[in-house]
C-alpha cells in the first residue's frame, strides 16, 4: 500500500520510500498544499482520516470485527480463527482499539487442569458499525476529501470492504438535531419515516422514528415520507406531509416519487425543527449490484 502524500505524518510499515526522503517530501508538500488549498485544521483532519482508513483497509482486521460482532473472543481464539500469529493478532487488536470500534473486558478462559483463568475478551463496541458507516459516508459526501485522489480512492475501497463484510444495505444518517449522527440501515424494501407518535402501534412496515424535537416532521403513523426499493434502485415519496420533503434542495410534490442517489440530502420540512438525512448507498450497489432485501 502506498503512502498517502501530503497528509500522513509517518509512513506505513510496508512503504518502500527511504525515511529521510519521505519526511522531506511530506514537509514540503504539506506546507505548499496548506497555503494553496487547505488550512492546518483541514490537513490534520485528513491525516487522522488517513490513519482511520489504514486501520479499516486491512482484511484481517475486518475479519476480526466480523467475529467479535458475533460474540466476545480472546486474542488466542481470534488468532486461530483468522489464521495469523498471536503477535500479529494482538497488533491488529491494538489498531482497532485505537479507533474505538472494539473494547476489551475481563472474561473467563477455558477450563484447564489448573482451573479457570481470566482472559481479556474483545467485543464490538455497541453502535461501532453504524459509526463506521456514518464516518465514511460523511467524508465521502463532503468536499474535504476531494482535494486528494488517494484519499478518495481509499474511502471507496474501505466502503466497499465494509459492505462486503457486513452487508451492502443503504443507510440514512441523521444530520443535526437531537439525534445527530444516528444511522438507520434500510434492510427491507420499504421504510416509513416520521416523528415519534405515542399513540401509534409498531406498524406493518419498517420505520425510522425520529425524536420529538423534530416538530416540523409529520408523525410516523401517517408518515412524512417513504423510501421504497424498486428493482435495483431506491426511491423516496412524500407521503402527504405538512412541511414538505426536499431532495438536494428540490421540493417533492405530495405523492411524487423520485430516485435516490448515493449522497442525496433529504430534508423533512425546513428550518431548525425539520430533519436532515444523508442517504448512503454501498459502493457495490452504486456499481450495479444490489443486496437482497427482506421481502415484504
Amino acid at each position: 500500500m502506498a503512502c498517502i502524500q501530503y497528509y500522513c505524518r509517518r509512513c506505513t510499515p510496508d512503504c518502500t520510500d527511504p525515511a529521510g526522503e519521505r519526511k522531506e517530501e511530506i514537509g514540503t508538500e504539506r506546507e505548499n498544499h496548506a497555503e494553496t488549498v487547505l488550512g492546518a485544521q483541514e490537513l490534520d483532519t485528513l491525516e487522522e482520516l488517513s490513519e482511520y482508513l489504514e486501520v479499516l483497509s486491512n482484511s484481517a482486521r475486518l475479519r476480526i470485527l466480523k467475529l467479535v460482532e458475533q460474540r466476545p473472543r480472546d486474542a488466542r481464539s481470534l488468532s486461530h480463527e483468522i489464521g495469523t500469529s498471536y503477535e500479529n493478532t494482538k497488533k491488529h487488536l491494538d489498531r482497532l482499539l485505537s479507533i474505538g470500534v472494539i473494547r476489551k473486558d475481563a472474561g473467563l478462559g477455558r477450563q484447564t487442569s489448573k482451573g479457570v483463568h481470566p482472559v481479556w475478551e474483545y467485543s464490538l463496541v455497541p453502535g461501532a458499525l453504524e459509526a463506521i458507516i456514518r464516518n465514511l459516508a460523511i467524508f465521502s459526501n463532503t468536499g474535504i476529501a476531494s482535494v486528494h485522489a488517494g484519499i478518495r480512492s481509499r474511502l471507496g475501497e474501505v466502503r466497499g470492504r465494509i459492505s462486503e463484510e457486513f452487508g451492502g444495505f443503504p443507510a440514512l444518517v441523521v444530520m443535526g438535531g437531537a439525534e445527530d449522527g444516528r444511522v438507520c440501515l434500510v434492510r427491507g424494501n420499504t421504510l416509513d419515516i416520521g416523528r415519534v407518535d405515542p399513540d401509534s402501534g409498531p406498524g406493518a412496515r419498517e420505520r425510522l422514528v425520529l425524536h420529538e424535537e423534530y416538530r416540523a416532521v409529520t408523525r410516523v403513523s401517517r408518515p412524512h415520507a417513504r423510501i421504497t426499493r424498486q428493482g435495483d434502485l431506491w426511491q423516496i415519496t412524500d407521503a402527504g406531509s405538512t412541511g414538505g420533503t426536499f431532495v438536494n434542495g428540490r421540493k417533492l410534490e405530495k405523492g411524487e416519487r423520485i430516485r435516490l442517489e448515493d449522497g442525496a440530502m433529504i430534508e423533512l420540512a425546513k428550518g431548525p425543527q425539520g430533519a436532515r438525512l444523508l442517504f448512503v448507498l454501498s459502493p457495490k450497489f452504486v456499481g450495479g449490484s444490489a443486496p437482497e432485501g427482506r421481502q415484504e
